[in-house]
């Protein structure tokens, strides 16, 4: 009976630990600042003829659009009225361009339409949701984005031409390349383009790269994207299913306004048949078409714990003499971790995009500025991209002034801004980070041969490749790479990863702080962030 008692104490006792955990973890969250959400203004700066509302420069692909391609101001309304409501029923209301009114498909077959299909926009009421742990979806927030008649928009354009212009460049073939450095000489020329510079240039060695330490650092795709993977009993290569060269999609105008009113295009893509390690931007656009959005970083992480790369220091058991990390603080740990991260990340950038941004995506743009060019409307339109020589030689090449996609349904069906893969790509690299030593060198760095079907032995040239290849430059790299090769699509701007990644780090940073309170173990975590800071958790 004593011995029942004395249990029964422990069992309350630990019950009243386990509430008390959740209690203060709830508070940390509640006492995070919930800021003001601040977008850019274009909702409501931009009219038309009849000095109605025109959103031209916000999101609206697969709601119902005119000849020029402008959303119908009803049916954008009505899209406005649900995310103001967050009620189920009024989200179902939203009409969708490919059942409601005109279409450019109307000489079509009946079968032909059924055959495309409908796309359904991508689960705006994620963003209603809440989370048990983190910061709250609402919490967090990300500056305005650039506006169309801006320059700094502009000057993302002009990099998304030109990308689109130079998929099948070899990143290994870059500094040799004289289209690569027409481009880079017209992006260092742009009054306002942020992407990385040596000495205030844009040069071929640092074109198209991320922005975050190590991303200028050796060859252009990080060694996680291109190392085998020990998947349990599995070793796994990297060869990826590719498309043929020169396989662009949404080059006329019928097929950009069909796709704008929501036809399913999609599964048309040209395949390759020979397995291929990533070795250009048509490569890298595909890969981020199929990866489920924690793939690239599960992986990282089991390639990481496959070479033995040495854990962050704080962790309790470097020092233990008699015990091993497992369910906390070791392998199971942080494999957990790295994808627990990703769902969240998604909620928070989900009311990102629909609530407070709704950006248009880089296609709807293209449109704009082919319906300015050729004399059917008029726009805002910033005149630097307008003026450029990317778009020129977009014209010479396809006859008109639309961005090409790498996936044959464009964009997906929701906002721009932030950007799901990036976002997630900043919470899961920043878990990994947190785990790992970050200063650890990258044993045996490879790179794709020419076509891409072997690797061979990278040889640092002089330049920024002269330094080391660590864990935490190239977890920063693949962040970029997986973000960034949305843009190498068509699909997303550079803002959206340059922004999202900080979004989805403060995500694992809350996720991190809230855990600390879970463990029995002594351990901190550190890392150094995107903007190059240090901190300890």
């Amino acid at each position: 009976m004593f011995q029942e008692s004395i249990n029964m104490k422990k069992i309350f006792s630990r019950r009243s630990l386990a509430r008390q955990v959740r209690e203060e973890a709830a508070e940390i969250a509640f006492l995070r600042p919930h800021p003001e959400h601040l977008n850019n203004g274009e909702e409501s700066a931009y009219r038309n003829s009849e000095n109605e509302l025109s959103y031209i420069a916000n999101y609206s692909k697969g709601l119902p659009h005119n000849d020029l391609g402008e959303v119908d101001q009803k049916a954008y309304r009505l899209l406005l009225k649900a995310l103001c409501s967050g009620n189920p029923d009024d989200f179902e209301a939203i009409p969708r361009g490919c059942t409601h009114g005109k279409s450019e498909l109307s000489e079509s077959s009946s079968e032909e339409k059924k055959r495309l299909g409908c796309r359904r926009l991508i689960n705006p009421q994620a963003a209603l949701a809440f989370d048990l742990e983190g910061p709250d979806a609402q919490s967090l927030t990300i500056r305005p984005a650039p506006r169309i008649d801006g320059a700094e928009n502009a000057c993302e354009a002009i990099e998304l031409y030109w990308m689109a212009l130079l998929r099948e460049v070899n990143f290994t073939d870059f500094r040799d390349n004289c289209d690569i450095e027409k481009a880079a000489e017209e992006l260092s020329n742009c009054s306002d383009f942020r992407g990385p510079k040596e000495d205030g240039k844009v040069t071929p060695d640092v074109i198209f790269r991320g922005s975050t330490p190590g991303d200028v650092v050796g060859p252009f795709v990080s060694q996680f994207l291109l190392k085998d993977i020990q998947y349990g009993t599995l070793k796994i290569n990297q060869r990826q299913r590719t498309v043929v060269p020169n396989s662009d999609f949404m080059t006329d105008y019928k097929m950009w306004l069909a796709v704008q009113n929501g036809f399913d295009f999609s599964g048309q893509d040209k395949c390759d048949d020979v397995p291929r390690y990533i070795r250009n931007m048509r490569d890298l656009g595909n890969y981020v078409h199929f990866d489920a959005l924690y793939q690239a970083y599960l992986n990282a992480c089991l390639i990481l714990l496959d070479m033995g790369a040495p854990f962050d220091r704080g962790n309790f058991y470097i020092t233990s003499e008699n015990q091993d990390g497992f369910g906390t603080f070791g392998g199971p740990h942080i494999l957990s971790l790295v994808t627990e991260v990703a769902t969240r990340a998604l909620k928070g950038v989900w009311y990102q995009k629909w609530f407070v941004h709704r950006r248009l995506r880089p296609e709807a743009f293209g449109g704009l500025i082919h319906n300015h060019l050729t004399g059917r409307a008029e726009y805002p339109i910033h005149p630097e991209i307008l003026n450029s020589q990317a778009l020129k030689a977009m014209f010479d090449k396809n006859g008109n002034y639309l961005l090409p996609q790498v996936f044959p349904e464009g964009s997906p069906t929701h906002p721009a801004y932030g950007a799901g893969h990036a976002t997630v790509a900043g919470a899961c690299v920043t878990m990994l980070k947190a785990w790992f030593d970050e200063s650890y060198q990258i044993p045996k760095p490879m790179v794709p041969n020419e076509d891409g079907t072997q690797l061979v032995s990278y040889i640092p040239y002089s330049g920024p490749g002269t330094e080391v290849l660590t864990v935490g430059g190239e977890l920063n790299k693949l962040a970029a790479n997986i973000s960034i090769g949305r843009n190498m699509a068509g699909v997303h701007w550079r803002t959206d990863y340059t922004e999202s990644v900080k979004l989805g780090e403060a995500i694992a940073i809350g996720i991190l702080q809230e855990q600390k309170l879970t463990y029995n173990e002594d351990s901190c975590f550190s890392l150094t962030k995107f903007d190059g800071t240090a901190i300890t958790i």
